[in-house]
């Protein structure tokens, strides 16, 4: 984890720092991770909060530089500005900052894990399936940020942490521009082999130009060269503006034309061809890999995000809540005629339909038919305790559904259990409507009937 504009090939030896550094503020250093010219970055220990932090240090005398000081000091306070305004789970979080005479350092989260840089290699490339869940999760961190008026300017793998399978969080925006922001912003910055033709143009940016940046990191985790290559910057530079990248396939040609047409999408120099909005970029990535390349388990995670997305039952959620929902839920296909519930069974699961149709039935009398989308057993978590099923609940057709028990659910974030407690009061309240429409059908029936 380093800082965009921290040069890390270039070990550093500065007057006046301790050869072993015990403490930076109140925070206790465990190790360095890194140190270059302009500054360090070392894992440390927040006590007061319990937790393990990465802090980045920037000496004082490259603040002062007459040179570039002025810059540094700029992209130093540019993502220092955006302590606690990002909060993603693919974005690394910041926690704090400080700037005085004798100590300029950001505190952030601390991934257990490595860049993206060493999969970047022809033969260390990751699987298909893993590299699509990795953009895919990019591409929403990245949504997320534009939302929230910041463009990042500087997407490239040694920006990404990886951990896990596929998990991974963005990391570095020093770089970043703020699109509220009054202040004159750095030009210039990025990294020339990431950078959008509108970027090394110098021209306005908005987020079509991270759009692009992911592009060309997704080209080079396919097929491990990057789409631009020069042997220098202004032979790169003048590629991205005037040549046309390879195809993917030219490359690799055992990858997915889909795969291949996505990425050339995001490569378009010009921004009306490129993706019009991160959504529509998320959604064909979501999309990319047929059935048989998915998987065993039939459910990639693009694919689950990009399925609750469009499920009304989770409508009112954030993105943020959304992924809190993927690790709560388990994910299961079942085939017709398959019982899910049994009435007078106790149960303290409850499930979200998210394809086909499923029966309700209680003593053998039909009482309702269940689309995608809709939710069923949601007593066993409202009730608070182990309930009793009132009703069975049978599949009319093959059918793919998520469980989530009632226990996981409690320990879920307060915002995430509001949600639900507001998708389940609009769920009741449509039953108790439904239930008193055919009450009223009945009643008036039977006045029919009496004359």
């Amino acid at each position: 984890m380093v800082l965009c504009y921290m040069d890390f090939s270039r070990a550093a030896t500065v007057p006046g720092l301790p050869a072993v550094l015990e403490k930076v503020g109140k925070y206790e250093v465990i190790k360095e991770l890194g140190k270059g010219a302009t500054g360090a970055v070392y894992q440390a220990y927040d006590p007061f909060q319990n937790r393990q932090v990465a802090i980045k240090v920037v000496f004082p005398e490259a603040l002062g530089d007459k040179e570039h000081g002025k810059r540094y000091r700029k992209l130093f306070v540019t993502e220092a500005s955006l302590a606690g305004k990002l909060s993603h789970p693919h974005i690394v979080a910041i926690y704090d900052a400080m700037a005085d005479e004798e100590a300029s350092y950001i505190v952030m989260e601390y991934v257990d894990g490595h860049t993206l840089e060493r999969y970047t290699q022809h033969d260390n490339l990751l699987p298909v399936q893993t590299i699509v869940e990795i953009i895919y999760k990019c591409a929403r961190a990245l949504e997320y940020a534009s939302r929230q008026g910041v463009i990042h300017r500087d997407i490239k793998p040694a920006n990404i942490l990886f951990s896990g399978e596929s998990d991974i969080k963005i990391s570095d925006f020093g770089a970043a521009l703020t699109v509220a922001a009054e202040t004159t912003q750095v030009s210039g910055v990025g990294s020339p082999a990431y950078m959008s033709p509108e970027q090394v143009k110098e021209q306005p940016l908005t987020y079509q130009t991270d759009i692009f940046s992911l592009g060309v990191v997704m080209f080079q985790l396919l097929t491990g060269r990057l789409p631009f290559r020069g042997a220098n910057n202004y032979s790169m530079i003048y590629q991205i503006i005037n040549i046309e990248p390879p195809h993917p396939t030219q490359v690799r040609p055992d990858l997915p034309p889909r795969i291949d047409a996505i990425v050339m999408r995001a490569l378009q120099k010009d921004t009306a061809a490129r993706y019009q909005t991160w959504e529509e970029f998320a959604h064909d990535l979501a999309t990319a890999l047929g059935r048989e390349e998915k998987r065993d388990e039939g459910f990639a995670e693009s694919e689950k995000f990009d399925t609750l997305r469009r499920l009304e039952f989770f409508r009112q959620f954030t993105d943020v809540e959304l992924w809190e929902v993927l690790r709560l839920a388990t994910w299961h296909k079942y085939p017709r005629d398959t019982a899910l519930i049994e009435e007078n069974d106790i149960g303290s699961s409850f499930f979200i339909l998210v394809a086909g149709e499923v029966k309700v039935v209680k003593q053998d009398r039909l009482l309702n038919i269940l689309k995608a989308g809709e939710c069923f057993g949601e007593m066993a978590y409202l009730g608070k305790q182990k309930f009793r099923r009132s009703a069975s609940v049978v599949a009319l057709s093959e059918i793919a559904v998520i469980e989530i028990r009632a226990e996981t659910l409690s320990k879920a974030s307060e915002l995430c259990r509001h949600h639900f407690h507001g998708a389940f009061l609009e769920l009741l309240v449509d039953r108790l409507a439904m239930a008193n429409m055919r009450l009223s059908q009945l009643l008036a029936d039977r006045n029919i009937s009496v004359f």
